[in-house]
């Protein structure tokens, strides 16, 4: 099905709701520079009023329209990186509506690395790019806030609804998410930079370009981003984090209480019959990440009592889907 790219630019213009695919997860869109038309995602989504959206844009010839006192670091970076799985927080310009930064005297800037999400940027920017004519999507993950992020078109129709009824009257269907966990967040804002949110750009990626190992969630008075809460991503039913060395035990265990646990690991099932529902996801972080909203989303619809994940290797490549687990256990099982 071809995409359709004038209802979505006349949507936006409308200050309607859009969502659309990224290379890292779907996100639920709307014109940045129109604070009415933001308050429509927050309210969709259920989110907090002073919790950050970040605006996507179509290249990084657009960012001085949205940020100042850029620093070279930054663009050195965005020369690297984008389009891409990398968000930067920069000193936003003064226009920049508070309903975008939650009121903070920073933006998260960002393009997109998917084809769709980059041909809908451009296709607003040259309809004149809504409000002002700036041309930015605001557009955090496209569900329930706190809950797992949509990695497919279906995934959101399940969360928010699609049509003139719904709290999304249109859903751009660009396939599942290639990357499959929300961007690095990278803070330029004060001279140095510093990791906010881990994702597929790691550290050593951002290294390799600058020159330096960023700092992590280390400065004080880091601006809050997306992603940054103690408890985010999360399923509805209760979850566990469990060692390798206690996976088997834990969940023959539970069976002895008459639970069936959903099993989320990187290693074949350790024997057969075993009444608990497995999932093996791949052994290497960016296959895992890929698959791993999928695969809470899929045993939270199970029924199974407890959803079980094995701990992840302790090691650096594997921070971005750590990050992600522990935040789903902290707020899974919540009404």
């Amino acid at each position: 099905m071809t995409p359709d790219f004038d209802r979505a630019v006349a949507l936006l213009r409308a200050g309607e709701l859009v969502a659309f695919p990224t290379e890292t997860v779907y996100g639920l869109g709307a014109d940045a520079a129109n604070p009415a038309a933001v308050a429509k995602i927050f309210a969709a989504k259920g989110r907090p009023a002073d919790h950050p959206l970040i605006v996507h844009i179509c290249g990084h010839d657009a960012v001085d329209r949205w940020a100042e006192q850029v620093p070279a670091f930054a663009w050195e970076l965005m020369e690297a990186f984008w389009p891409g799985p990398l968000t930067l927080i920069l000193k936003k310009q003064a226009w920049v509506p508070d309903a975008v930064t939650g009121g903070q005297e920073t933006v998260g800037l960002r393009v997109p690395g998917h084809p769709l999400a980059l041909e809908l940027l451009r296709r607003f920017a040259a309809s004149g790019g809504g409000v002002s004519g700036q041309a930015g999507i605001a557009a955090p993950s496209a569900n329930r806030f706190g809950r797992i992020s949509p990695t497919t078109a279906a995934h959101v129709l399940e969360e928010l609804g699609s049509g003139p009824n719904s709290r999304v009257p249109l859903i751009l269907d660009g396939g599942p998410c290639a990357v499959g966990i929300e961007s690095t967040i990278v803070d330029c804002s004060r001279g140095e930079p510093v990791v906010l949110r881990p994702g597929h750009i790691a550290p050593a990626h951002l290294e390799a370009v600058i020159g330096c190992r960023p700092l992590i969630e280390t400065a004080s008075g880091a601006p809050r981003v997306s992603g940054s809460l103690a408890a985010h991503y999360a399923p509805q039913t209760p979850m566990r984090l469990i060692s390798s060395e206690r996976l088997l035990d834990f969940i023959n265990a539970q069976r002895h209480k008459g639970d069936i646990c959903g099993v989320i690991s990187h290693n074949q099932p350790p024997q057969a019959g075993m009444p608990h529902l497995w999932r093996m996801l791949p052994a290497d972080p960016i296959g895992y990440a890929h698959d791993l909203y999928a695969a809470l989303r899929e045993m939270d619809h199970a029924g199974v009592s407890l959803i079980t994940v094995e701990s992840l290797p302790d090691s650096p490549v594997w921070a971005a889907v750590a990050d992600r687990l522990r935040r789903a256990v902290a707020g899974a099982g919540q009404p």
